[in-house]
C-alpha cells in the first residue's frame, strides 16, 4: 500500500469520531479566510504595524491586517523584519509582529529571532507552511519549521484548523509578554488561511473516483476539509489573555531594604530588564533618584537618567564594584559583559533582581554568590525599594568622567534632538559611542543586547521610527555592520521612515584586527576599503555626505543640515572617513 493511503487508512479512526460527534458546522459558502482571524486578533491586541517580505504562503494575513488599518511594512529580507518588529517591541511595550513565508523565508529568521530571544523581545513571527495534507510529502518550502524555532522561542504552535487560529494567536501574545519576555512563533499551513471554495479546488479529486480505495481517498479528503473549516467563523473572544509578570515578596523587598539601609558604599546595575513593561521608565527614574545610589546603565536602560544625571556612572565600573559594600542587580546578568560575575567583590553584599531564574544566578556556582536572588520584575522591585526606603538617601560615592575627545562622536551628540533614538549597530566605533553619546531618556538607546548581533542597524531604525515618527532616529553603524543592512536605506524611503546614519568609515573590521594583528601577525579578511557608501543611499533615494579631514571645521554645519533635511522626509548617510585611536585598547571582541 501506498503512503498517502497508509495514512488515510491511520486517520480514518480520527475522523470517524469527528463526522459522529462534531456539533460544528461548516460554511461551506463563506468568503471568509483565516488571514481574517489572525488580523482580528492582532487589532485587538493594539498591534499597529507588520513587518514582512511577501510571499504567497501569508499574502491573506497581511491583505486582511491592510483591511483593519494595520500597517503592513515590506522589507528587503526577512531578517529586517524581525529586528523591525523587535526595535517596536522595545519601544512600544507590546509585541511587535513579523510575518515571512515558509521554508527559506523563515529560515532567513533565525539570527533575528536568537537575538531578540537573548535581549528578552516580545515577539510573534508568523510563518506560512505547506498545506496540512502534504506537509512530510515534498511540497514546496516544507521544511520542520517547529524543530528549528523551539529552541529560540517560548511557545511554538502549528495550527492545524481555522477554528484553532484565534486561540494560538491570543495564547502565543499573552506568552510573548509573560515572565521574562521573549519571541514566540506559530506556523500557518497554507490551506488555514485561503477561502474554502480555493482550498477546496486544490483537495477536490479532478475526476469521479473509481473502485473502493478511490471513494475512500474522496470521503477521506472531504471530512478532512470539513473538519479544516468547521466552527471557523463562530463568535469568540478576541481580547488579550492576562500576562503573568513574576514579583518579589514582601519578604524579599524588605530584606533588601534592610541591606540598603546599611550600605555605605551601594552601586546599582540597571539592565534591560528594568525597562519592561508594566512600570513606566520614567517611574523607574524617580525611583533611582530617590535611592540616590550611583548607577551603571547598560542595554536599553542606557539613557534611563537623562543627559547629565549625577547618579550615572559612565567609567571605572571595575574600580566601583571592587569598592562597593553592596551591589544591586537590577536586571543585569553575570556573563560575560560582568565577566562571569568576577568582578564581583566577595565581600560584597549582592542582591539579584531577574524575571528568569537561569539568567539570575548565571555562573553564581562558579564565580559569584548572591546574597539575595529574586526571580521577579526588576522595575516594580525598585518602585517598591525606593517607597519602602523614603527619606533614606545614600552618601554616595562617584568616580570621575573620563572621555576620548572623538571629535565626530562629540560634535554629534552635542547636536542630538532632546526626543532623538540611538540606535547601535558595530564594533569598534559603536564601543567607543557607547561611551561618549548620551542617550536622552528611558529607552532610547538600541543595541543588540547579549547576542552581540550585527546587521540590526536598519531594521531596529525601521521600526523605532515607525513607532516613535516625531523623534530623530540616529543609526550609529561601524562600516562593516553597514554592510548588512545598507540597501534598507531603499526601504526608509518607500516607506517614508527617515532616519540618519552615521558611519565610521575606517576601512576595517578594526574590533577585531585589534587583537588579531598583535596576537597572530596578520590582518587577513579584517581589511575593508573606504567605500562611496554615501553613494549606495543616493541611489536608494536618499542623500548621503562624504565627510573627510578637510571637513572639520565644517561638521557642526554639515550635521545640522543632514538633521533639517531629514524632518523634511530624506534618509540620510553621513560616510566619515575616520583613522585609529588607542581609545579601546584592551577592550573585548570574543
Amino acid at each position: 500500500m501506498c503512503n498517502f493511503c497508509i495514512t488515510i487508512s491511520a486517520g480514518l479512526g480520527l475522523l470517524l469520531i469527528y463526522f459522529f460527534s462534531t456539533k460544528q458546522k461548516t460554511e461551506r459558502q463563506s468568503p471568509r479566510h483565516g488571514g481574517e482571524s489572525v488580523a482580528d486578533v492582532l487589532r485587538a491586541h493594539g498591534v499597529k504595524f507588520v513587518f514582512t517580505l511577501v510571499g504567497g504562503h501569508i499574502s491573506p494575513i497581511l491583505v486582511a491586517c491592510e483591511k483593519l488599518g494595520i500597517r503592513i511594512v515590506d522589507t528587503r529580507h526577512e531578517a529586517t523584519a524581525v529586528f523591525a518588529a523587535d526595535a517596536v517591541a522595545r519601544l512600544s511595550g507590546t509585541v511587535g509582529v513579523a510575518a515571512v513565508t515558509a521554508g527559506p523565508g523563515l529560515t532567513n529568521t533565525v539570527t533575528a529571532v536568537k537575538n531578540a530571544q537573548m535581549a528578552e523581545s516580545p515577539l510573534l513571527l508568523i510563518g506560512g507552511a505547506a498545506a496540512t495534507l502534504l506537509q512530510g510529502r515534498g511540497a514546496l518550502q516544507d521544511i520542520d519549521q517547529m524543530s528549528l524555532f523551539k529552541p529560540l522561542c517560548k511557545f511554538c504552535a502549528s495550527v492545524r484548523t481555522v477554528r484553532e487560529i484565534v486561540p494560538t494567536v491570543r495564547k502565543a501574545l499573552a506568552i510573548a509578554q509573560s515572565g521574562t519576555p521573549g519571541p514566540v512563533f506559530i506556523e500557518f499551513p497554507i490551506d488555514t488561511l485561503y477561502p474554502y471554495h480555493v482550498v477546496e479546488k486544490e483537495f477536490a479529486p479532478k475526476n469521479t473516483p473509481k473502485g473502493l480505495m478511490g471513494k475512500i481517498i474522496a470521503w477521506y479528503l472531504q471530512n478532512h476539509l470539513s473538519n479544516l473549516f468547521a466552527g471557523a467563523w463562530e463568535t469568540c473572544d478576541l481580547s488579550p489573555l492576562s500576562v503573568h509578570i513574576p514579583h518579589a515578596t514582601e519578604n524579599e523587598v524588605q530584606r533588601c531594604v534592610e541591606l540598603v539601609s546599611r550600605a555605605k558604599k551601594p552601586v546599582i546595575l540597571l539592565g534591560s530588564q528594568a525597562t519592561l513593561p508594566p512600570t513606566p521608565a520614567d517611574d523607574v527614574r524617580k525611583a533611582l533618584e530617590s535611592l540616590g545610589i550611583p548607577c551603571f546603565l547598560g542595554g536599553m536602560s542606557r539613557g534611563m537618567l537623562g543627559k547629565n544625571s549625577p547618579l550615572h556612572i559612565r567609567q571605572n565600573r571595575r574600580d566601583a564594584l571592587k569598592e562597593a559594600d553592596l551591589v544591586l542587580l537590577a536586571g543585569t546578568v553575570c556573563d560575560f559583559r560582568l565577566s562571569y560575575g568576577k568582578v564581583l567583590n566577595r565581600q560584597s553584599k549582592i542582591i539579584a533582581v531577574n524575571r528568569d531564574r537561569s539568567q539570575l544566578l548565571k555562573n553564581s556556582d562558579m564565580f559569584w554568590k548572591p546574597t539575595v536572588a529574586i526571580q521577579g520584575d526588576a522595575g516594580s522591585f525598585l518602585l517598591r525599594l525606593s517607597k519602602a526606603l523614603k527619606g533614606h538617601r545614600c552618601l554616595h560615592y562617584m568616580t570621575e568622567r573620563h572621555l576620548n575627545p572623538l571629535s565626530v562622536l562629540h560634535r554629534v551628540d552635542e547636536l542630538l534632538a532632546e526626543d532623538s533614538i540611538l540606535v547601535a549597530d558595530g564594533g569598534d566605533f559603536v564601543g567607543s559611542a557607547a561611551y561618549i553619546m548620551r542617550p536622552r531618556g528611558p529607552i532610547r538607546w538600541l543595541d543588540p543586547g547579549a547576542f552581540g548581533t550585527l546587521g540590526v542597524g536598519g531594521g531596529f531604525a525601521l521600526g523605532a521610527k515607525l513607532c516613535r515618527p516625531e523623534s530623530e532616529v540616529w543609526i550609529v553603524y561601524g562600516d562593516g555592520s553597514l554592510g548588512y543592512s545598507v540597501a534598507e536605506f531603499d526601504t526608509f524611503t518607500r516607506h517614508k521612515t527617515p532616519v540618519i546614519a552615521l558611519v565610521g568609515n575606517d576601512a576595517c573590521w578594526s574590533q577585531i584586527s585589534r587583537e588579531q594583528v598583535p596576537l597572530l601577525g596578520s590582518n587577513v579578511a579584517c581589511g575593508l576599503a573606504f567605500t562611496d557608501y554615501h553613494i549606495v543611499a543616493d541611489g536608494y533615494g536618499g542623500k548621503g555626505y562624504l565627510i573627510g579631514r578637510e571637513d572639520e571645521s565644517q561638521l557642526d554645519d554639515i550635521f545640522k543640515k543632514a538633521q533639517k533635511e531629514c524632518r523634511e522626509g530624506k534618509a540620510i548617510l553621513l560616510n566619515v572617513l575616520i583613522g585609529k585611536t588607542s581609545f579601546r585598547e584592551g577592550s573585548i571582541s570574543v
